[in-house]
């Protein structure tokens, strides 16, 4: 079955360590373990240098203590970046990555996983890819009001520059790119003068508040390709060897003349979510026959832009000119410099280079001289995330400016937002209650506030009139608009702000009105966005804007817990309660043995809370534990039946991924001719059943970017040691922050868990919004 894009970064773990290097280390905590439910007998000194006791068999009647030796790590947040050009690339390497056709767009399987396609010289691999991306195409269907924003967004940076020349040999803009790549690798010029730009006029403010906006009309579902397209693609796919199941996904990526532009070039094929270079490299080679070969320009063309594609999906909104060269390399490209350049000159990619500016100031003088300090490294970057930075940095520029200071009393946060337009907030779980109350201190004040949120989970602890974002962008709830597209609000709290990419950030900006105030909040500590970009990080980086601190410490074990991985630290704490709970396992068969113990049986027991408000959060979706494992084991034990509606029965968990990087959890009702029914939290919605098999499956185990923004009384985590090498500190910190009342710690991975606190962060995103930032506002804050 094709696997739903429910994230939009990988979750497969780098390479594991060796075993001498699994085998080493002394653990950094002691603690008791068991499985919820049992005897409280206690075993000798545990193994491996950890001061403890282990029970091998029993249930949580046991003492609970701090999980330490190691863990399998979701592959979502990785220590070690793959090279580009493997099956199980993690997020946020610094090269680009490649995703096997089949594989979920973002969520490539993780080690021990389903088999991937080989490099083979045709496209019968990417078959199983087709659904994905036709899932993709309809998921956008929801976000069509999105695309509406972004198109007055595409307008209004229009108005400041000129689109890029697109086919025209060095001529216009193209030639001009093509200098700068040049200039600026041999030290002459900056790239970072193209781009310069005139701020964007500012939309007037709003007089007075509306009594009533009315919400614009729920978009309509875009049309599918004409059915003579796609017969037309079809046709171009059979003379190529290409399975017939591409051809909706291709009409729906390249348009109307779809047919005949794959004909022309045959690596518009590398459009197509899951097709990978080589069985695009096949497919040309069928139409083309001789004429084609490795430094093909239109080969070359179609695979910078893929490379940057594929980079996106581990986070990056750009790359480095020697990792994109690099990486063509790899795919056997002749003149990787050469091939850039054509790539550069044809307006296919953008180049930038950011200045910085440093100050010296002159012996015995005073005056300060503002130098030119050493540039920043050639980036190469695509039109779509280069629009979204600038639009989302001139936007939080445009919000500082416009906001009008007035003196708040309160606390700190309260105090903030009154004296300035854009303000950041930090803290773990318990701090999320102050944004909330400066959300409720706003409205007594008469102002329109809003609280939004990343998870549809979220909302119950933001309180009753939370929002999702992308409900907020849809329309489909919070305030309307005004005829200019902005947001009737006059302050707005983004809860879960390190969720946000840079696109959902850029269309969230630009809705606000001037003179808004926007408050970012979250735990900079958890796993990055599901998307391009890192806004949140990266507006803390600049240091444009006050920054709040919270001093409210997450309660209990599980916070004192989880506050120390933080930290870098895996402390052993006290546990009376069972509030955590270690299950040691010898290998992954036995680990969903444990976690199906765990869920039907001594959580309920010995916690007092039901399966279906226990969460199992684990590693990946493929291999012997991973959520496809999981879940099968979960459904026979606690909802059997034979899936009668498309793999799915009445009373079945599932996650739903309305649109990439989205994942929505709810309960199956029934099926009918529209669909799927679900119920999600308060509402019911349908599945198209089309749509069935490409964005949904079982729910009782997720991912943990699946899992981020949403807490549940009772979390079962589950560390396969087969996937040791996936574990970082955020992916540790995340996953085990799901819980409110209990944490189970099923683990298999010796010392890895505590190696991976203690030396694994997230890798770094190569990113463009702090240098833009620092730069229009860098100067006002001085």
């Amino acid at each position: 079955m094709t696997e739903p894009s429910g994230e939009t970064t990988p979750e497969a773990p780098a390479e594991p360590p060796a075993p001498e290097d699994r085998a080493t280390g002394p653990a950094d905590a002691a603690g008791t373990t068991g499985e919820p439910g049992g005897a409280e007998g206690a075993a000798g000194p545990a193994e491996d240098g950890a001061a403890g006791s282990v029970e091998e068999t029993g249930d949580v009647e046991g003492a609970a203590a701090p999980a330490e030796d190691g863990s399998a790590g979701d592959a979502e947040e990785t220590g070690t970046a793959g090279e580009p050009g493997t099956d199980t690339e993690p997020e946020d390497s610094t090269g680009p990555a490649e995703t096997g056709a089949g594989d979920e767009p973002h969520a490539p399987e993780k080690a021990g996983g389903d088999a991937e396609p080989g490099a083979s010289g045709d496209v019968a691999g990417a078959e199983a890819g087709a659904g994905d991306a036709a899932g993709l195409s309809e998921a956008q269907a929801e976000l069509a009001a999105q695309r509406d924003l972004r198109a007055k967004i595409a307008a209004r940076k229009a108005e400041k520059s000129g689109p890029v020349a697109s086919g025209a040999k060095l001529s216009g803009t193209a030639a001009d790119l093509l200098a700068a790549v040049r200039a600026v690798e041999g030290g002459a010029a900056s790239g970072r003068a193209l781009y310069d730009e005139a701020p964007a006029p500012r939309r007037p403010a709003a007089e007075t508040a509306p009594a009533m906006t009315v919400r614009p009309p729920a978009p309509e579902r875009p049309a599918a390709p004409a059915p003579g397209t796609t017969a037309a693609v079809r046709e171009v796919l059979a003379e190529g060897g290409a399975p017939e199941a591409l051809a909706a996904p291709v009409a729906a990526a390249l348009g109307e003349g779809a047919a005949a532009a794959l004909r022309e070039d045959p690596w518009q094929l590398l459009a197509v979510p899951g097709v990978r270079p080589e069985q695009a490299d096949g497919f040309a080679r069928a139409l083309l026959g001789p004429a084609c070969g490795p430094g093909d320009p239109r080969r070359v063309v179609a695979l910078t832009v893929w490379l940057l594609e594929q980079a996106a999906l581990q986070g990056h909104t750009a790359l480095e000119l020697q990792a994109v060269r690099a990486g063509l390399g790899r795919h056997a490209v002749p003149d990787a410099e050469e091939a850039v350049e054509t790539a550069v000159s044809e307006g296919a990619v953008l180049v930038f280079q950011e200045e910085e500016t440093a100050e010296e100031e002159s012996e015995g003088d005073e005056d300060v001289e503002e130098t030119a300090a050493p540039a920043g490294p050639v980036l190469l970057g695509l039109d779509r995330y280069a629009l979204a930075e600038e639009s989302l940095a001139d936007g939080l520029a445009r919000l500082v400016r416009t906001a009008t200071a007035d003196t708040w009393e309160g606390p700190e946060l309260e105090r903030a937002a009154g004296a300035h337009g854009l303000v950041l907030h930090t803290g773990g779980e318990a701090s999320r209650a102050e944004p909330v109350a400066l959300a409720a201190a706003a409205r007594a004040r008469g102002l329109r506030a809003l609280v939004s949120v990343h998870a549809d989970g979220g909302r119950r602890a933001a309180g009753p009139d939370a929002v999702t974002v992308a409900a907020l962008l849809s329309g489909t709830a919070g305030p309307g608009r005004d005829e200019d597209g902005a947001l009737a609000l006059d302050l707005l709290v983004v809860l879960d702000a390190p969720h946000l990419d840079v696109e959902t950030g850029a269309m969230l900006v630009e809705s606000l009105p001037d003179g808004c105030r926007l408050v970012l909040s979250g735990d900079p500590e958890v796993l990055g966005a599901p998307g391009a970009g890192r806004v949140f990080a990266d507006v803390l980086a600049a240091r444009v804007c006050p920054r709040v601190a919270s001093r409210v410490p997450d309660p209990g074990p599980l916070g004192e817990l989880v506050s120390g991985i933080g930290v870098g630290e895996l402390n052993q704490v006290e546990a009376p309660g069972k509030e955590v709970v270690i299950v040691p396992v010898r290998d992954a068969g036995e680990a969903v043995h444990r976690t199906v113990q765990l869920v039907a049986d001594s959580v309920p027991r010995a916690i007092g809370v039901p399966p279906e408000q226990t969460q199992v959060v684990t590693v990946g979706h493929g291999g012997s534990a991973g959520t496809r494992a999981l879940n099968a084991a979960l459904k026979q034990r606690l909802n059997p039946g034979p899936g009668r509606f498309g793999g799915y029965d009445p009373g079945d968990r599932v996650a739903y991924a309305p649109a990439p990087g989205r994942t929505v959890t709810g309960t199956v009702l029934s099926a009918d001719a529209e669909g799927l029914r679900l119920r999600c939290g308060d509402e019911e919605l349908v599945v198209p059943k089309e749509r069935v098999e490409s964005a949904l499956r079982h729910g009782w185990a997720l991912t943990a970017h699946q899992a981020a923004g949403t807490r549940w009384p009772a979390v079962v985590v589950v560390l396969p040691g087969d996937a040791a090498g996936g574990l970082s500190r955020p992916w540790v910190y995340t996953a085990f922050g799901r819980a409110e009342r209990h944490l189970s710690v099923v683990h298999g991975v010796d010392q890895a868990l505590a190696r991976a606190v203690a030396e694994v962060v997230a890798p770094e995103r190569t990113t463009r919004l702090r240098p833009l930032l620092e730069g229009l506002l860098a100067a006002d804050e001085e």
